[in-house]
């Protein structure tokens, strides 16, 4: 396989083996195999080191990356897309351990992007699938969001749409983007870190969606990302949502860009009827995000 067709698979982990071992099935099974599965484990306490070395026994495309503590999502994929760069793939599939993509999913990314830069002339930043809930509904938390022309080289044969914003559930990155704008922020820790990065690849150019690529992800509930939903089980990731949003939106936007997400926040706790005390803890972790200005890291 040539290093410009060579594509790494970077999977994110966390104590829940059982999917995990879905993912690697359904990786096994795709028409376009990547030729590296990166499974980065964010120090699980399961049986999950154990059963990923036993399958990297018997199949050396796995390699098993285990972090010496639990630095979340966004560390994880950053650690992750490093040591996958390191490896010398052009192209990144990036993904969580609860997301199955069906068996075409890879190559119609692969095909996408290929395809869309032949016909145009112009290099999307990244390509990101159709992610479905279990019971096939389009999985809320995971939608993309489009640009003003999102329909630009929208055609019946190749329904790409122009995106700028996409999440870590079945993404395509090619090489030469992670190599222009650096790593995902690990910082972050969780939430928001996919929106900031293919923002930042989106400088480029956006990226594309491509329905024909379809993964499953096995979710407990279908929900957005609303801060209407705020309660105490999911309180704690909403306020790293809420400080890594307004950090970005500091460095992108200015006071008046964080003023107005504030605000915006606040419409949605109060729609939602959120109780005071938790707002008061959202509130908190914005202001945070004025004075939190992680790194960008180059590879």
């Amino acid at each position: 396989m040539s290093a410009l067709s060579k594509t790494a698979a970077v999977i994110v982990t966390f104590n829940r083996s059982a999917k995990l071992m879905k993912v690697l099935d359904a990786l096994d099974g795709q028409t376009r195999r990547p030729d590296v599965i990166l499974v980065v484990d964010n120090a699980s306490t399961d049986d999950t080191q154990a059963l990923v070395e036993a399958r990297a026994r018997d199949d050396l495309s796995i390699r098993y990356l285990r972090l010496p503590q639990n630095i979340g999502g966004a560390g994880g994929f950053h650690e992750g897309l490093k040591a996958a760069y390191g490896l010398g793939a052009h192209y990144f599939w990036v993904s969580d351990d609860d997301a199955y993509p069906l068996p075409d999913a890879i190559e119609r990314l692969v095909d996408a992007i290929t395809a869309f830069e032949a016909r145009h002339e112009w290099r999307p930043s990244f390509a990101c699938s159709r992610v479905e809930w279990i019971d096939g509904t389009l999985c809320e938390m995971n939608t993309p969001r489009p640009v003003w022309d999102w329909p630009r080289f929208l055609h019946p044969e190749a329904a790409w749409a122009l995106v700028d914003s996409a999440s870590f559930v079945s993404i395509l990155i090619p090489r030469w983007a992670v190599e222009k704008h650096g790593l995902p922020i690990a910082d972050y820790f969780i939430w928001f870190d996919d929106a900031e990065y293919t923002r930042r690849l989106s400088r480029s150019y956006p990226g594309i969606f491509c329905p024909e690529s379809r993964v499953i992800h096995d979710t407990p509930d279908n929900r957005g990302v609303n801060f209407a939903l705020v309660d105490e089980k999911s309180l704690w990731k909403f306020k790293y949502g809420a400080r890594n949003e307004a950090s970005w939106r500091r460095r992108e936007a200015g006071l008046m860009g964080v003023l107005a997400y504030a605000y915006g926040v606040h419409l949605q706790m109060k729609g939602g009827n959120v109780p005071w005390k938790l707002r008061q803890e959202i509130f908190r972790a914005i202001a945070r995000g004025m004075t939190f200005r992680p790194k960008i890291v180059p590879v």
